[in-house]
Parts: structure tokens; sequence; C-alpha cells
């Protein structure tokens, strides 16, 4: 017989700006991994020469359909590589995925990122996670933070990579990119105190400094998917599915009526694969390390 979820459950995913569920946001959540690895310059482009030495256990907090363990367990045999992620599909394709490629160092649970993690102290020496900002509230990540703390080793490394984005010559392009700000602060999912950007890049190394973490430094990346560039196309594709999906979210908040999302959603896809189009956006990875 099925009961109806408590309030912390329901509360939890209502933070979800796209149905986690979703096969279209799946599969666009795999694209979008080796997206943003390639304009990162790889899979730890702050670790010297990707010297992962120190490095056993590694966890990777909201993975999707998995695609960045995927590819870390295939570079680093001798790593043991888990991905935790609120959706019951994600993580099933992630371990069907990883089974097919032999990937026998990698493991996948289904666990909210809003919650104390199902594992014991002192699990893991590196914590990764990449883009939260659309699930979490700014008390959500300081408590995330404090949680890390507890399942890292001493010494292990937290390392968080998060965006701000939007920068943009066009103006439908930049417009729908103030809605998902604005829905997000009406949300109480921003740090921004005005709702005109997502304020979160800015605050990770305080969020760190905060939770007791020590040597903590960041790498800035930008990443250009202007016209004639080899990420236009792809960024494009994956805004499209992207919006389109968050658009239940987009006009609850009343960020946004459902007609006018209609008018601006073609029009921002359409100035993307404009001539004339330019647009970055601006990654951070900060990371600390556990005393």
């Amino acid at each position: 017989m099925s009961t109806s979820p408590d309030p912390a459950e329901k509360q939890s995913e209502n933070t979800y700006i796209i149905d986690a569920e979703d096969a279209a946001e799946m599969a666009r959540l795999l694209d979008q991994d080796k997206l943003l690895t390639e304009a990162m310059g790889g899979l730890f482009p702050e670790r010297a020469a990707g010297d992962m030495r120190e490095i056993h256990d590694v966890l990777d907090i909201g993975c999707g359909p998995g695609g960045w363990i995927h590819e870390v367990a295939h570079r680093y045999p001798e790593i043991e590589a888990t991905g935790i992620d609120i959706s019951q599909r994600m993580v099933q394709y992630a371990r069907a995925h990883a089974k097919v490629r032999k990937l026998n160092n990698a493991h996948f649970k289904v666990m909210d990122a809003h919650k104390r993690l199902d594992f014991p102290d002192n699990s893991f020496d590196l914590v990764n996670e990449r883009f939260l900002f659309s699930f979490m509230t700014p008390d959500d990540w300081h408590t995330l933070a404090r949680e890390c703390m507890r399942i890292l080793r001493p010494g292990g490394i937290i390392r968080f990579t998060e965006v701000e984005a939007g920068f943009s010559n066009m103006p439908a392009f930049e417009r729908i990119f103030g809605v998902l700000f604005r829905a997000l602060h009406l949300a109480g999912q921003s740090f921004s105190p005005n709702g005109q950007h997502i304020g979160l890049i800015p605050m990770l190394k305080r969020i760190m400094r905060d939770a007791g973490y020590q040597d903590i430094q960041h790498l800035a990346h930008m990443v250009d998917f202007s016209a004639g560039t080899p990420g236009n196309r792809g960024f494009h594709d994956d805004l499209d599915v992207g919006f389109k999906l968050a658009q239940p979210f987009l006009t609850k908040t009343k960020a946004i009526t459902p007609e006018e999302f209609d008018v601006l959603y073609p029009q921002a896809m359409d100035e993307m694969l404009s001539e004339e189009f330019c647009g970055v956006w601006m990654l951070l990875t900060a990371w600390g390390r556990k005393p």
C-alpha cells in the first residue's frame, strides 16, 4: 500500500527544477558531461599531470547517468569510483552502462544529497560535484559541505564546480537566462540578493572555509560557445532541451508566463545559431582539504 511522502521528502523533491526521472533529461546530462569535461580540460585539470596517487576512493554527488564516474573509472582502473543520484532511472542506466563497459570499479547508489549520506565516516579520498545549483538552497550547500567533511578521510579533498551563465550579445538569450535566475531566486535556490544571477561561484570558497576545510584553492574556466566554435552546436542542443524541461519550474515560480515562454524560448535558441552570436559561461572549480 502506498503512503504519502513525509514533508521533508516532498520538500527535497520540489527543489529539482527538472524532473529527475525524465528520459530526455538523462540523455541531455550524458551529452553535457562530455561538453563540460572537454571545456574544463579534462577530468581533474587542477591536478598536476592528473596525479591521482593519493586518491583511492572517489564519490560524485548528483552523478546523473554517471558520465563523469564512468570516465574516471575507465581512466583510473585502480580507483573505486562511486556516484549517487536521487533518480532511480539515472542510477539504473549508470549501472547498466558500467556493466557493459566492464567498469567493475564504478558503483552507483540512489541517494538524496539533501540528506545525511549513507556512507560511514572517513570513506573517501575525494568528493566531487558539478552543477548542483539547480536543486540546492544556500542552507543545503553549508549542510552538504559539512557532510562531505564527515565522509572524507583526513587529508581528503572536496571539489565543487559551479557556473555563472547567460553572458551573450543577444537579447532573447540573455533574457531567458534572466528568467532562470529570477525563478531560482523566487524559489529560494540562489545566493543572489536580487535574482540577477546565480551568485554561487563567489561563495564556494566561503562555504568550504566555514565548514573547516584548509588549503582552499580555485581554478576558473571560460566556456566559449559562440558561433563558429566547436561547442556552439553542443551547448545549443543542451540548452534547447534543458530550458524546455525547465519550463514548468519557470512558470510555476511566476518568473515568466507560459505564453511569454513560448515566444522567448525559440527566439533564444535561434539566436544561438546565428552567425553573430557570442556567448560564454564562467565555471569555477574550488577545492579544499580536510584537516
